[in-house]
């Protein structure tokens, strides 16, 4: 089983928010996921990130692989 830490979009139609959900990769986007442990936010001014780290770091610690997109969200955080 190969677990990833993604986002998944909620919100509106051309008012996206994520969550930040840690999910087997051979579910869809938006379906099925283990865990959340965060939100993304990129409508608001200053986007909006707002991570467990301490979550995040047991997950990556247990072998789960973060996307770019979320690595980059975890560096910006200092949780990586």
């Amino acid at each position: 089983m190969a677990v990833k830490i993604r986002l998944r979009r909620m919100g509106a139609k051309k008012a996206p928010f994520y969550r930040i959900v840690v999910a087997d990769s051979r579910f869809p986007r938006n379906g099925r996921f283990i865990e959340e442990i965060g939100y993304y936010d990129p409508t608001k001014d200053p986007a909006v990130v707002s991570v467990d780290g301490d979550k995040a770091k047991d997950w990556i610690k247990n072998g789960a692989q973060p996307t770019d997109t979320v690595k980059a969200l975890l560096k910006k955080n200092g949780v990586l």
